[in-house]
Order: structure tokens, then C-alpha cells, then sequence
């Protein structure tokens, strides 16, 4: 029996009408509206594909990256899924798991700019170019992705001081010691005020380029403009369409602007894992960022942890989310328009994992839906609505939050095992009513979404139609659970 059924309140409705209010003044300073920039085009829907740190860490091979390409070939690819991205330190011989070897040997060339590591990527061998990967999954009708550091790798400073390409300086010329990745040894950061700096990202993404690279994650960006900006020159220099993605992306949504005018997407937390206090925090953050949510520019809930992850253990490495926290993901991460990054090793998909990901009814609300913002929160119930394109419907998601987690945590990356540490995002909402496992029935007028009259509603999980409704929306959702439906006048 549930243990009660809760209906949205007038208060529910003036906490709702208090967040339009805030997301219309976020918009108001939102920059004005101008000439969209040519990268914009590469990305006017939000990215889809798969990332192999979830499953694999730093030590993902060709032959495991092969089969995730095969799986999304055969099954995925039809629902829109297209990138396939080789993570952190594919230039590091003896990567392995999700833990960094400190004072790795990396493979480089003479110019100081990355290699693959032709032990894990035998096809890169004889040219040292990851082209002859980009090929085999350009054939399949895929996109070659790959991750990047911010910075300069230690060795060719320390070790080789090498030359930058095109100019008679050196890497220890613009290698900035004092500014480095806090989680990882690998790079130093770039003092772009120097000569040579540009240069030498240009002559990163010339490379790049040359493989014929579609996606490219650039890693330890949050805050650093000058190198963000940098990045972004380069990448047109090339005159490649290559996706920029920043992980994480701004530090906060107050500088949200200059983040946009650079990237395609941007990760909006830290690493993003499975465990609900996790999943809860991006409620905040979604809403957050939603002024600068828009065709080219992606704010970025991160890699979808579903299936089979951490695969470099024997233990543990299955999904912790339950199936209803599976399902409020796949619904948040739509009706906000995330891009839709998954993280599993996809051979190891059970069916209900698939049945999420081939869902094109709901994959069609990221994908097209238009004017997404949440509606309400409050006492563990969530409401988000978007507008149908060329229609008047409305896609209507309805979320029991219930019980929210004692305190939202994350992990940094590369010490999943060590003691989490507390989230910098903003602090869960504190529910006024108590948090409860059983489900409960969750309304929404028709009035809050844009609607009147008798309306047609069409469950997007479920592929069926519901009763008519008039006045409102009522849902029974489970605990940790969502709801999406299509909401449309019935004449």
C-alpha cells in the first residue's frame, strides 16, 4: 500500500514561479544575441556516444575499444549513439585501471606532443597516427573521439625541452611549473602569455587533425580561460570540425558565458558516478545552467554509468543505480538536453540497460525538444517541461526524489577507492516534508506547463497512451523514480 499520496501544493507552485523567475533573470544576463560562431554548427543537436573511463580507466586497448564500436554499430547507431572516445593517457604504455603511475614514461615526438601507445594500439604502430583507427570507425559510420590534458607533458620540459613546432622556442619557454593538474602528473600547465604558447597548442590540434579526429575531451579546464580560448583557436586553425567538450566546463554558471562562446559542451560537476547522491546534486545543477543551454553550446550532466563499469575489477563492477534511478537519469539527462555520453563496457549491456538507450521517443527529447526548464521542486517532487517542436505539446517530466541522500558526494577522478569528498556544488534543497521509499502520486496543473482544456497524454517510457486528462497531470512515481510524458491538446 503507498504510504500517502501528495499532490504539488501552492506552494509547490510559488517555489515554481520563483524559479522561472530566477532563470529569467539568469537569461537576461545570458550574452545578447548575435552571430552564432561556425563551431556552433558541429554540435546543433546534443553530442551522443560512449567514453571508455568508466569501464576501462586509463588502460582502455584497441581491441576492447573495437568491440564498444562493433556494439554501438549493431545496436546503437540506429538511435542516433555515434562517438566512440578513448579516454585519458592512450599515450601511456602501462596504463591500467583507474589509478595513475606516478612519473610515467609517455609516449612523445620530437616536437612534445603526444603519441599513441602502439602496445595498446597496434594499428598506430608503424605510423605513430591514430588515423588508421579513425578510419576503421569512420567506416562504421562512427566518430573517432579522444581525451586530452590541459597542458604540456613534464618530460619534454624536463627531460627534452623540446622544440615547438614552427618557432625557435622550447617547451620550457611556456611551461607554467606552478600551474598543473591537482589529480593527475602528467602535463604542466601553459602560461599562454608567453611566445609560443598558442603555437604550441596549434601544432596539438594540427595533429589532431591530421588523424582525423571528430571529438576531442579536453580535461582540468575549469577556470582556465586563457588555455580554454587557446584550445578554441586552434581548433578552428584547423578548419576540421572537431566537437570541443571541457571536463569539467566552467567553474560556475556565472561565467557560463565565456565558457559558451569557446565550447560545444562542458561537464557542470565533477566526475559523475552511480550512486544517488550523485544523481541528486544534478538536479541543481541542470537548472543552474540552463540559460546557457542551446543549439552548439551543451551544459554537460556527464558519462552515463550504466552496465558493466569498472571493468579493470574483478568486484563492483556493475552499476550501482536500480533501475528507477536508471530511469530518472535517462529522464533528467533528456528533458535538460544533456549529451548523452555512456560509460559501460556495451558488449556487457543486459536488456533493460538496452531498452533505455534505443528508446527513441525519449532519446527525441534531447535531441529536439526546445525551451526546457524546470517548473518545481519541491518537497521531493521535481517537475521539468519542454516544448514540442512545431507543435502545441509539451514534454512533461515528473521526478520523486524521495528520500533525498544524507549529503550529495562525489569522487575525484582516479581515487574512486579513497574517502569521497564533499560536492562544491550547490546543497541540496531541504525537503519540508519526510523522505519516504513507497511511491506517491505527483500532480502538475496544465496551467504551470502552457496548457488548458482536455489534453491526450502519451507515456514516453511505457510507448502508451494514458487517459485524457483535464486541469492536471497526476503521476504515481516510484522512490528514486520518473515519469516522461507528451502532453498535448486534444483539439
Amino acid at each position: 500500500m503507498r504510504l500517502s499520496k501528495i499532490l504539488l501544493s501552492v506552494g509547490s507552485m510559488i517555489f515554481g514561479l520563483a524559479g522561472g523567475a530566477a532563470i529569467a533573470q539568469a537569461q537576461a544576463e545570458a550574452p545578447a544575441a548575435g552571430p552564432s560562431p561556425k563551431f556552433y554548427e558541429w554540435a546543433q543537436t546534443p553530442p551522443m556516444g560512449w567514453n571508455s573511463w568508466d569501464c576501462y580507466g586509463a588502460g582502455v586497448n584497441e581491441e576492447q575499444v573495437m568491440a564498444n564500436a562493433d556494439y554501438m554499430d549493431q545496436h546503437l547507431k540506429s538511435h542516433g549513439w555515434s562517438i566512440i572516445t578513448i579516454d585519458i593517457q592512450w599515450y601511456e604504455p602501462l596504463a591500467h585501471s583507474d589509478q595513475y603511475r606516478p612519473n610515467a614514461v609517455l609516449v612523445t615526438d620530437a616536437n612534445g606532443r603526444l603519441l599513441p601507445a602502439p602496445n595498446r594500439f597496434p594499428l598506430t604502430k608503424d605510423s605513430g597516427s591514430f588515423k588508421a583507427i579513425a578510419d576503421v570507425l569512420h567506416a562504421k559510420g562512427l566518430k573517432f573521439g579522444l581525451h586530452l590534458l590541459r597542458g604540456i607533458p613534464r618530460q619534454v620540459v624536463d627531460r627534452d625541452n623540446s622544440p615547438i613546432l614552427g618557432t625557435n622556442l622550447h617547451a620550457a619557454d611556456i611551461a607554467d611549473k606552478k600551474n598543473v593538474c591537482r589529480w593527475n602528473g602528467d602535463m604542466y600547465g601553459v602560461d599562454m602569455s608567453k611566445p609560443g604558447a598558442q603555437e604550441y597548442y596549434d601544432s596539438v590540434f594540427a595533429q589532431m587533425a591530421a588523424w582525423d579526429l571528430d571529438f576531442v575531451k579536453v580535461d582540468d579546464l575549469a577556470g582556465h580561460y586563457p588555455e580554454i580560448e587557446a584550445i578554441r583557436k586552434a581548433i578552428d586553425k584547423t578548419g576540421r570540425p572537431i566537437v570541443f567538450s571541457i571536463s569539467p566546463g566552467g567553474s560556475t554558471p556565472a561565467r557560463g558565458a565565456e565558457v559558451a562562446a569557446n565550447a560545444n559542451m562542458w561537464r557542470i560537476s565533477g566526475d559523475f558516478w552511480d550512486n544517488w547522491g550523485a544523481l541528486y546534486s544534478q538536479f541543481a545543477r541542470t537548472t543552474d545552467w540552463t540559460p546557457y543551454r542551446a543549439p552548439g553550446h551543451w551544459p554537460d550532466a556527464d558519462m552515463i554509468p550504466f552496465g558493466n563499469i569498472r571493468a579493470w575489477s574483478d568486484t563492483n563492477n556493475w552499476t550501482h543505480f536500480t533501475h528507477d534511478e536508471m530511469v530518472t537519469l535517462m529522464t533528467l539527462w533528456s528533458i535538460a538536453r544533456s549529451p548523452l555520453i555512456l560509460g559501460a563496457n556495451l558488449p556487457q549491456n543486459d536488456d533493460f540497460t538496452l531498452s533505455l538507450l534505443t528508446n527513441d521517443q525519449v532519446i527525441a527529447v534531447d535531441q529536439q525538444s526546445t525551451n526546457n526548464h524546470q517548473v518545481s521542486n519541491h518537497d521531493n517532487q521535481v517537475v521539468w517541461v519542454a516544448d514540442v517542436p512545431d507543435s502545441k505539446a509539451k514534454y512533461v517530466a515528473i521526478f520523486n526524489t524521495s528520500p533525498p541522500p544524507a549529503a550529495a558526494r562525489r569522487r575525484r577522478r582516479g581515487a574512486t577507492t579513497a574517502p569521497a569528498a564533499p560536492d562544491a556544488a550547490p546543497a541540496p534543497q531541504p525537503a519540508s516534508t519526510p523522505g519516504s521509499t513507497q511511491p506517491v502520486d505527483i500532480s502538475v496543473s496544465l496551467a504551470d506547463i502552457g496548457l488548458t482544456g482536455t489534453c491526450k497524454v502519451h507515456d514516453l517510457w511505457a510507448q502508451k497512451d494514458l487517459d485524457p486528462v483535464t486541469d492536471k497531470v497526476t503521476a504515481t512515481v516510484n522512490s528514486h523514480g520518473a515519469v516522461l510524458y507528451r502532453v498535448e491538446p486534444q483539439n
